[in-house]
Order: C-alpha cells, then structure tokens, then sequence
C-alpha cells in the first residue's frame, strides 16, 4: 500500500545489519535496497518492465547528464521523468555532485555559486548551484532528491577534504532550505570526510543538526580499498540515527554490497550489474564469469537455471559467447537482464536472512564467493 507521506520502519536488527521498509507515495521499498542506475533516464540494455520484474523496487537517475540532455525543460513538460521513461517505480536523483568530482577538468567551484561546469558534450556552460540542483530534482519530479555535495577524489591531503566537508556542509543547508516543506518527498544529506574518522563524524553531526529524511554516504568507490570503505562505515554508521535510512552511494560489488550490510547500511546504487553486463561479465551464485572467455564456446548451460524471466533459463553459454563475439547487441541485454536478477535476488535473500537471524550465517557462506 502506498503512502501519502515519505517514511521509514526500522523493522528488524541482526548485529549491525537493519530490515526495514521505505513508504512512498509511489510505492513501498524493502531495504536492504538495491538501486538499478538509470542515469540518461534508462537502465541501460533493459526494458523498465524487465527491471521491474528483476524484483528492483526504485531506481537511480542523475541531475547532471539530464539537464545537459535532454534538458529539464523537455522533461518537465511530461510531469517528470515517471512519465517521460514509462517508469511507475519511485526514483532517486544524484544531485550532480558525483560529476563535480568525475569532470574535474570541465569544472570550477565557486562557493557561492556552485558548480560552473563545460557540457562534456558540446562545451556549453552550466552553472548547477545547491538551489538550482534542488530545481532540477523537483523539475524531474523525483522521489528521493540529494543535496548538491562536492565528492572529492581520493588523496591523502587532509586539507583538501577538509575543504570539500566544510563546503559540502554549506551547501547542505542551502539544499535544504530550497527544499523546503513537501511530505510526500525526501531530502537526503551526504557525509563526506574521505578516509578520516574525525572528519566524517564532523561531516555527519553538521547534517544531524540540519535534519534530513535520509542520510549518504559519498565520497567512496572512488579507488580506496574494500578494507578501507569498510573501515569507514565501521566508524560512520553507527552514528547515523536509526530511523533513517542509510544510503551508501555507488557501491558495489556483491561482496561490498553484503559487507555494507553487516556494517548498517540499507541503500545502494551502482553500475556494475548493467555495465558488467555490456562487457561480457555475469555475476552468478558460484562468482563472476566471464562469457567472452573461449571455455564457453560449447557450454550448453544457461547463465541462471532458475528464472523463466524473458527466457533467460533457455539461453546457453555457448550462444551468448557467440552473440558477444559477433557484437551482438542481445548479449548485452541478456547479461545484464541476469545480473539485475542476481542484485535483486542477493539482496532478497539478505532481507530473509536478517529476518530469519540468519544473516551473519549468509554472510560467511557467500563472502567469499560472489
């Protein structure tokens, strides 16, 4: 059922790791949550009703490359992106912050302004400031909508993330202020502060006083280690208040996806499934492999026996193989047709062990392995 106001239930605890469910006015989510990244407003090689039916309850889509194209104003006048991509799922929009750091070379950061950026595309000058970030979010339509933060790159050079926190924390609160008052959506800050302990509690307890409906966590998969983002959560989650949901951004793997878990978080998004799916790549239950491989050529078997979805049972190996090496654009739609399965079916299978207080059972058996 769904709901008029934006909320969150903190349903279950097993250790660290958190059951709960999101209430939207657009639908329900169950978290541990997997977010499919529709960045140009599709999921890459996949049909909204295929992503649907993987089980995936909302999606991801980003500020930055739908207001270079096709432009908000196109958008705006389909009442939003659910319309615009034949989307009924909820939607969370990335501010642009990703791409401060991702186009560095096409951007310049004023404090008051915000980010001025060159269009990767054509060169032409965008100005995105937190209140113009929020505009464009609510123009979109979104659901969930983040802060406009400054993501830096990973370095050692403490002054420099120092910066980026006190920034980040300034345009928080602008964020938030644009924002405004609007029950049915939510407003999500960013914890940044790098790999130093104090700098994230520091980031962290400046967005607490602020108040969001959610909390991220940025600034990580950006090079760092699995150990080191683990470390990071180890220190961060824990602090964060427990009836919001946590949100890390741009993670993961399946492995640091079931690492999160355990350490707290209940929100992801990543590319992987979708772009390991254009190059070959399918995750599975016994790990990675990778179908371009020559082994392959005359394995009869399917990616996954144990959907019927599209077919995908009846597809070999060895005919996948084959699609990839001829540049077929079907193996890049049934690679990442199972690996968003496999995302959705991890993440399902998290939910019942945490229910089950199984999880930590789970996590050793699987750890290891995908």
């Amino acid at each position: 059922m769904n709901s008029e106001k934006f909320s969150f239930n903190l349903l279950k605890e097993c250790g660290l790791a958190r059951l709960g469910k999101i209430f939207t006015h657009r639908g329900n989510i169950d978290t541990p949550a997997f977010m499919p990244v529709g960045t140009q407003a599709t999921v890459k090689a996949a049909f909204i009703d295929d992503v649907i039916n993987t089980g995936s309850q909302i999606i991801l889509s980003n500020t930055y490359h739908l207001m270079i194209r096709p432009g908000v104003e196109r958008i705006k006048k389909f009442g939003g992106l659910h319309k615009f991509m034949n989307c009924k799922l909820p939607i969370l929009t990335d501010s642009g912050g990703f791409q401060i750091m991702s186009l560095s070379k096409m951007v310049k950061i004023d404090i008051n302004d915000g980010a001025i950026f060159n269009s990767h595309i054509d060169g032409k000058k965008f100005i995105l400031s937190p209140e113009k970030s929020i505009q464009i979010q609510k123009d979109l339509n979104s659901d969930i909508l983040m802060v406009l933060d400054e993501c830096p790159k990973l370095t050692s050079d403490k002054n420099k993330i120092k910066k980026s926190v006190d920034l980040s924390n300034i345009w928080a609160e602008r964020s938030k202020t644009e924002f405004g008052d609007n029950p049915k959506k939510a407003l999500f800050g960013i914890v940044q502060g790098g790999l130093y302990k104090d700098l994230r509690i520091e980031s962290l307890e400046k967005l607490i006083k602020i108040d969001f409906d959610g909390y991220a966590l940025g600034g990580l998969a950006v090079g760092e280690s699995q150990e080191e983002m683990f470390e990071v959560l180890k220190n961060t989650t824990p602090l964060l208040p427990k009836d919001k949901p946590r949100y890390l951004m741009g993670v993961g793997t399946p492995s640091d996806l079931l690492g999160a878990v355990k350490r707290g978080i209940d929100m992801f998004d990543c590319v992987m499934p979708t772009r390991s799916g254009r190059t070959g790549l399918a995750f599975t239950w016994n790990g990675k492999i990778n179908l371009r491989n020559s082994k392959y050529q005359y394995d009869e078997s399917p990616i996954n026996n144990n959907t019927t979805l599209r077919d995908l049972n009846s597809y070999s190996k060895s005919y996948i193989n084959h699609l990839i090496n001829t540049n077929e654009i079907l193996a890049s739609m049934l690679i990442t047709l199972n690996n968003l399965i496999f995302y959705q079916d991890l993440m399902k299978k998290i939910r019942e062990a945490i229910k089950s207080n199984t999880f930590d059972d789970f996590y050793n058996k699987y750890i290891n392995i995908i």
